[in-house]
C-alpha cells in the first residue's frame, strides 16, 4: 500500500501532527525516528540538516584566506550534511527513498526558511531518481492546535504554488553564502596581509546592523556637552502649591540645532536674573484644558514582542524568541511567533471571540486569572468587532499576528508566563476603546521690571481608562491632577530655583532599540520601491534578527554592558575598512532593500532566479576586486589621539588603520620611531586597553587572540625594551616568565594578597599569580607542590569567586561559556578537583532521564583543557 511521508521541521511538531491525525488516520506506531500508520509516515528534521557548499573543484582548502583564490563563485552549489544532525538526515533519506512512499508533504515551518529546509533535504536524497519525482504538497500551519492542524490538511497547497517561494529561499541562502564567504575572506586577507591572522567577518544583514550601532557610537564620541540651565518656580495658590518651568513663548524650533529648546537658558547670568526678578512676585494664571485620547498599540509581531520584552523584563531577543517558540510548540498556547505581521485575517473574527471566551473561563493559571473579567467585558460590551486596526487581509502575508490560541495554558514557567501575559493583555486591549484624558496646560505669568516671565505647568487626568484597564496600574499615568486655581486668582512665586544641566549625547542602542532600528532600516533608503520593500521586511527577518545580534556579540563586534550594546574597536576597524575601500554597499541597508524587493518579486513569479544570482555574483566580484587592488599604505578614517604618552620619548601617540605610532614631542617634525600593531594575534586593542598598556607596560590576561591557524588562545601582553633596537616592542607573555624567574631563585611575595583558599593537594594557600591560580608552595626555587589552574580556560574567564568555591566545596558553579578547541562550539561544565588525578577537571551535568529509563549515569569528568598557547615559548614577539 502506498503511503505519504510528512516531514516536519522539529520532532515536537511531528508529534503534534500525529496526535491531530490519529482519530481519522488510524493508530500510529512509534519507531525510533518516525511514526507510521496505514496511510502516513510522519518524521521530522531538527532545523537545518544540510548546508550549501561549493562543489569540490571550487572548494579551496589551502590558501582560502588569500586573494589568489578569490572570488569563489561556483556555477552551482552542492550540499553538505551538518555533522551534529547526520543521524536524523540519514533516517529521513531512507524514508524518502522507501518504495511504498509515493508522496511527500512539507510540514516544515510556514515561511521561506521552512521551505528551504525541506527542499534541501529532498535534494540531498535525490541520488535516488525516484526521490525527486515523488509529488509534493505543502502543509501551511499558523497554529499548532489539533483543530488548526486538521484544517491545514484540508487546505494543502500544491508544489507548483510553492515553487516561487522555494526559488526565493534558495536565492537568499546562496546570495548570503556568496557575500559572506567572499566578503569575509577578502577582508580577512586584507587585514592579515602584513602577517598574523585577523578574522574579519562580514554579512549582508550583520554588517549594516553593525553600521547602525557604530554610527550611533560615533555621534556619542563626538558629542560635546553644553551647559544650560532651567528655571523652576513653586507657586502658592489658595488650594495649595504647584510647580512651573520657565519657557520662552517666542521660541521657534531650529532645524540645525536640536539641542535648542524653549525651556533652556544658555547663560547662568540670564537664568539667575530671571530667578531674581520672579522671586516672591505675584503671577496671573491662564489655563486651557483639552480632552485627549490614546489607543492601544497593534497586536504583536515578533520584533515588537522582542522589543517590549527587552524594555520591560530585560529579555534578550534570543530569549524572547525561544520563549515564544516554546509557547507555540510545546504548550500550544500561542500562534506562530516568527511573523512580521501585526494583523489578523478578516475571517478570523469568530476565532478572536472564541479566544476571548477561553480567557474569560478563568482556567488560566495563577495571576493570569485576573484577565478573565476583562475578557468577559470585551464579549459583553461587543468590543470584538470588525476593525481594520486588527482585521486586514492586505496586511497579512504568510503569517498573521501573535495571539493566544484556543488552548488554555497549564504549567508555564515564570518567564514563559510573563511573555504569555504580555500577548494576552495586548490581544484583549487592542479591542477595548481608547483611554480618555483631560490634559491641562497652565501658564503662570510674572510681570516684573517691565517684562513678562512665563512658567508652564502640565497636568493629565485619566477620565476613562478604556484599554488601560486591561493593564491595571502598569500603564496608569503618573501626572497628578493640578491644584485648582480660581478664576481671576493671583498666585505668588514662593521660591524660584536655577537648575544646572548639560546636554547629553544620543543614547546607546539596547536590544529593544536596535530591533526597532533593524525593523525600520528602510527609512534610511532614498529609492521609493526599495524603501517599500524594506518597510515590509527591514534588516533581516523577525526570525533572524535575534541571531544577527547574537552573532555580532559572538564575533566580538559588540559587547553587552547592562542593557546597552557597545561596538568594539574591531567594529570600528571594519567600518573604517569598508568605507576606505569604497564598498559601502556592505554597510548600507540599501543592499538588503534591493534583495528583499527582488526576492518579493520572485515570490510573486515576476523575477527569474538565474537573473538575480548573476547580479549577486557580479556584485561579489566587485567587492573582492576593490580589496585586492587597494594599494595605499593606510585606510583613511577618523582616528584617535591617545591620552597616554609615548613610552620612549613622552610624545603624542596616534592611531592609523594598522598601528599606534609616535608623532613625537609637540612641535617635533617626526616621531621617535615607537610603534606597535593595533591587532596583535588577531585581536583589536580597545582604546582604553592600549592606553593602560602604554602606561603599565603590561596587560592581561586577555582572551580572543587567534593563532595563524585560526585557533583561539589567551595571553598577557608585555611592552619590553629591546637593547638592540633601543626601542619598546610588544610581546606575548604566556606566564612562563614568572616561572623562569622563580627557578632562578627569585622569591614570590604573596603578602599583599589574601589566600583564596587552601590547596587541595598540600594545604598551602592558593593565590592569583600571573595568568593562573597557584599554590604558594608551587612557586619559587624550592617548590614542593604543582597545583595550578588557569584564570581563563577555553575562553571562559574563571573568576576568583569561582576558584574560592572550588577550593571550599570541590567544584565551581556551572559555567556556560567554554569554547571547544576542536569544534569551536560553546559548552557548559563545572570545574572540579579530581583527587585521583590530582588536577582540575571538567565535570558535566548528568543528562535528564527519560520516563521509564534507567537512572542517569554519574556525571563524567575530564581534564580541563589548557589554552593551546601554553605550549608556546615563554615570550613570543608579536608581528606588529
Amino acid at each position: 500500500m502506498s503511503k505519504t511521508l510528512i516531514i516536519a521541521e522539529k520532532p515536537s511538531v511531528a508529534q503534534d501532527i500525529v496526535r491531530a491525525l490519529t482519530p481519522s488516520a488510524g493508530k500510529f506506531e512509534k519507531h525510533d525516528e518516525y511514526f507510521e500508520s496505514e496511510h502516513y509516515v510522519v518524521s521530522s528534521a531538527v532545523g537545518h540538516l544540510v548546508e550549501i557548499k561549493a562543489p569540490e573543484e571550487f572548494d579551496v582548502k589551502r590558501g582560502k584566506w588569500s586573494f589568489a583564490n578569490l572570488p569563489v563563485i561556483p556555477p552551482h552549489f552542492d550540499l553538505n550534511p551538518i555533522d551534529k544532525s547526520k543521524g536524523r538526515l540519514n533516517a529521513l533519506v531512507k524514508l524518502i527513498r522507501r518504495k511504498d512512499v509515493t508522496q511527500l508533504i512539507n510540514a516544515c515551518d510556514a515561511g521561506r526558511e521552512g521551505e528551504l529546509i525541506f527542499r534541501l533535504i529532498v535534494q540531498y536524497a535525490g541520488s535516488s531518481k525516484t526521490a525527486t519525482t515523488k509529488p509534493v504538497q505543502r502543509l501551511w500551519l499558523q497554529s499548532m492546535t489539533p483543530q488548526a492542524i486538521r484544517e491545514g490538511f484540508e487546505k494543502l497547497r500544491t508544489d507548483a504554488q510553492m515553487l516561487p517561494l522555494a526559488d526565493a529561499a534558495r536565492c537568499r541562502s546562496e546570495a548570503d553564502w556568496l557575500v559572506g564567504i567572499n566578503g569575509t575572506r577578502a577582508m580577512t586577507a586584507f587585514n592579515s596581509r602584513d602577517g598574523g591572522f585577523f578574522l574579519t567577518t562580514v554579512g549582508r544583514v550583520q554588517t549594516p546592523t553593525l553600521s547602525i550601532v557604530v554610527e550611533r557610537e560615533e555621534k556619542i564620541r563626538k558629542h560635546v556637552a553644553r551647559d544650560y540651565w532651567e528655571v523652576r518656580a513653586s507657586f502658592d495658590a489658595q488650594a495649595g502649591q504647584y510647580e512651573g518651568k520657565w519657557f520662552d513663548p517666542a521660541w521657534k524650533k531650529n532645524a540645525e540645532d536640536a539641542e535648542l529648546k524653549a525651556d533652556r537658558v544658555w547663560s547662568l547670568a540670564q537664568a539667575e536674573a530671571i530667578a531674581a526678578a520672579c522671586q516672591g512676585q505675584p503671577a496671573s494664571v491662564t489655563e486651557e484644558s483639552k480632552p485627549s485620547s490614546s489607543s492601544c498599540g497593534g497586536l504583536y509581531d515578533l520584533t515588537t514582542l522582542q522589543r517590549e520584552a527587552n524594555s520591560r523584563f530585560g529579555f534578550s531577543a534570543k530569549t524572547t524568541l525561544s520563549l515564544a517558540q516554546a509557547l507555540y510548540e510545546k504548550h500550544k498556547v500561542l500562534t506562530y511567533p516568527r511573523t512580521d505581521s501585526r494583523y489578523l485575517p478578516e475571517d478570523y473574527l469568530s476565532v478572536a471571540r472564541q479566544t476571548a471566551e477561553m480567557i474569560a473561563s478563568e482556567d488560566m493559571p495563577g495571576p493570569l486569572r485576573e484577565l478573565a473579567p476583562h475578557a468577559r467585558k470585551a464579549l459583553q460590551e461587543g468590543y470584538i468587532k470588525p476593525t481594520k486596526k486588527v482585521f486586514d487581509n492586505s496586511k497579512v502575508s504568510d503569517h498573521f499576528a501573535i495571539i493566544p490560541t484556543l488552548q488554555a495554558p497549564k504549567s508555564l514557567s515564570d518567564i514563559e508566563a510573563k511573555l504569555y501575559d504580555m500577548v494576552v493583555k495586548r490581544f484583549l486591549a487592542v479591542f477595548f476603546p481608547p483611554a480618555e484624558f483631560l490634559v491641562t496646560t497652565r501658564i503662570s505669568t510674572v510681570k516684573a521690571a517691565g517684562q513678562a516671565y512665563n512658567f508652564q505647568t502640565n497636568g493629565k487626568v485619566l477620565v476613562k481608562p478604556g484599554w488601560l484597564a486591561v493593564y491595571g496600574k502598569e500603564a496608569q499615568e503618573d501626572d497628578a491632577s493640578l491644584v485648582a486655581v480660581g478664576a481671576g486668582e493671583v498666585v505668588r512665586s514662593e521660591s524660584v530655583d536655577v537648575k544646572a544641566l548639560a546636554t547629553k549625547p544620543p543614547a546607546r542602542y539596547t536590544e529593544a532599540t536596535l530591533l526597532s532600528a533593524m525593523e525600520g532600516a528602510g527609512k534610511l533608503i532614498e529609492d521609493e520601491e526599495l524603501r517599500a520593500a524594506m518597510t515590509e521586511k527591514g534588516l533581516g527577518t523577525p526570525a533572524t534578527r535575534a541571531a544577527t545580534i547574537e552573532g555580532l556579540l559572538t564575533e566580538k563586534y559588540m559587547l553587552r554592558d547592562g542593557r546597552e550594546l557597545i561596538p568594539t574597536a574591531k567594529a570600528f576597524q571594519l567600518m573604517t575598512l569598508l568605507r576606505g575601500l569604497q564598498v559601502d554597499n556592505l554597510t548600507n541597508p540599501q543592499l538588503t532593500g534591493e534583495w528583499e524587493f527582488k526576492l518579493a518579486e520572485m515570490e510573486k513569479g515576476r523575477l527569474n532566479r538565474d537573473a538575480f544570482m548573476a547580479e549577486i555574483a557580479a556584485m561579489t566580484a566587485r567587492v573582492v576586486q576593490k580589496a585586492k587592488e587597494y594599494d595605499r599604505d593606510t585606510i583613511p578614517g577618523d582616528y584617535a589621539t591617545l591620552k597616554a604618552p609615548c613610552p620612549k620619548c613622552g610624545g603624542v601617540v596616534k592611531e592609523n588603520y594598522r598601528r599606534f605610532t609616535c608623532l613625537g614631542q609637540e612641535g617635533a617634525a617626526e616621531g621617535c620611531g615607537f610603534s606597535i600593531g593595533k591587532i596583535p594575534g588577531g585581536r583589536s586593542f580597545e582604546l582604553h586597553e592600549v592606553e593602560q598598556f602604554l602606561v603599565d607596560k603590561k596587560i592581561g590576561p586577555l582572551e580572543g587572540f587567534r593563532s595563524k591557524a585560526g585557533w583561539p588562545f589567551t595571553a598577557e601582553l608585555a611592552l619590553v625594551f629591546d637593547e638592540e633596537t633601543q626601542n619598546w616592542k610588544l610581546e606575548f607573555d604566556f606566564g612562563e616568565d614568572a616561572k623562569k624567574a622563580e627557578a632562578d631563585g627569585e622569591p614570590v611575595d604573596f603578602s599583599a594578597q589574601t589566600a583564596l583558599g587552601s590547596c587541595p593537594k598540600c594545604g598551602g594557600g592558593v593565590f592569583e599569580h600571573g595568568s593562573n591560580y597557584v599554590c604558594q608552595n608551587a612557586v619559587g626555587s624550592a617548590s614542593s607542590c604543582d597545583f595550578k589552574s588557569g584564570k581563563i580556560i577555553l575562553q571562559q574567564p574563571i573568576e576568583a569567586a569561582q576558584m574560592q568555591k572550588l577550593l571550599s566545596t570541590g567544584k565551581t558553579e556551572l559555567l556556560e561559556n567554554f569554547v571547544s578547541n576542536k569544534t569551536r562550539r560553546k559548552f557548559k561544565a563545572f570545574l572540579a578537583f579530581d583527587k585521583k588525578e590530582g588536577k582540575v577537571v571538567f565535570e558535566f551535568e548528568p543528562r535528564a532521564a527519560k520516563p521509564g529509563a534507567k537512572p542517569a549515569a554519574k556525571a563524567t569528568a575530564k581534564p580541563a583543557a589548557k589554552a593551546p598557547a601554553k605550549k608556546a615559548a615563554a615570550r613570543k614577539t608579536a608581528k606588529a
